[in-house]
């Protein structure tokens, strides 16, 4: 019996072997592209945060300079007082001069500040002022006679007789700020001393006081209000 043969047809031997795995250049370029996309997600992020951080300073530093912009329009409306948007600053001019070693304002003078004050204040509980003024600093100065620390105590009582001009009872009969102006001068307003560290040219121009805006910065919120009982401002203790 002649059993049927089975033939194996080999290939030939130039046939070349089919690779089972992916080539080394094919997966460095896989790689290669992944990277590059991961790169590009990165750098869209981070452009994308330089932007926002940008459009959010471009809009704090504009909103800042209509707040000046409102000061000043109170400032014109009371001759001699100025606004110094370089240094932030309200400048009284010769409208709150002190005499030489002396802390009282002269009654013309205390007027201008409860008259001129109540504006800042409205500008305050604006939308754009609650947002962003932090605080106002009263700055007292001195001339350069005297020693550093007699004027540096001068300077902060100098700071403090404008605190008490607003908040004691006015002697002329003249309308006293509400006791709501009250309540916001107490959480706004700051007193600081500097004695003859900023010395204007003249003895006389050095003796002056200046209110000095703080603003909030990005992202900054105003702190918790502290539980004060409201009212209870006793009265200046300063004499005078």
């Amino acid at each position: 019996m002649i059993g049927t043969r089975i033939v194996l047809k080999r290939g030939g031997k130039d046939e070349p072997e089919k690779p089972f795995w992916i080539s080394f250049s094919d997966l460095m370029t896989a790689l290669m592209v992944l990277f590059l996309v991961a790169m590009s997600v990165a750098l869209l992020a981070v452009t994308k945060t330089v932007t926002e951080a940008e459009r959010a300073r471009a809009e704090r530093e504009k909103e800042l300079e209509w707040l000046l912009e409102e000061v000043e329009k109170a400032a014109q409306q009371f001759p001699g007082i100025s606004v110094d948007r370089n240094r932030n600053v309200i400048d009284f001019g010769e409208r709150a001069l002190f005499d030489t070693g002396s802390h009282q304002l002269k009654t013309n003078q205390a007027a201008l500040l409860r008259q001129f004050v109540p504006k800042v204040l409205e500008i305050a509980r604006s939308q754009l002022g609650q947002q962003w003024l932090k605080r106002i600093v009263v700055e007292g100065f001195t001339d350069q006679r005297g020693t550093y620390l007699f004027n540096l105590n001068l300077s902060l009582q100098r700071s403090q007789r404008v605190l008490c001009v607003l908040l004691n009872s006015p002697s002329s009969g003249e309308a006293e700020m509400s006791p709501e102006e009250q309540e916001q001068i107490r959480e706004l307003f700051l007193v600081g001393g500097y004695s003859f560290n900023s010395a204007k040219p003249s003895l006389e121009g050095s003796r002056r006081i200046e209110f000095r805006l703080e603003y909030f910065g990005i992202g900054e919120k105003p702190p918790v209000k502290v539980d004060i009982p409201r009212g209870n401002f006793g009265t200046c203790s300063m004499g005078g």
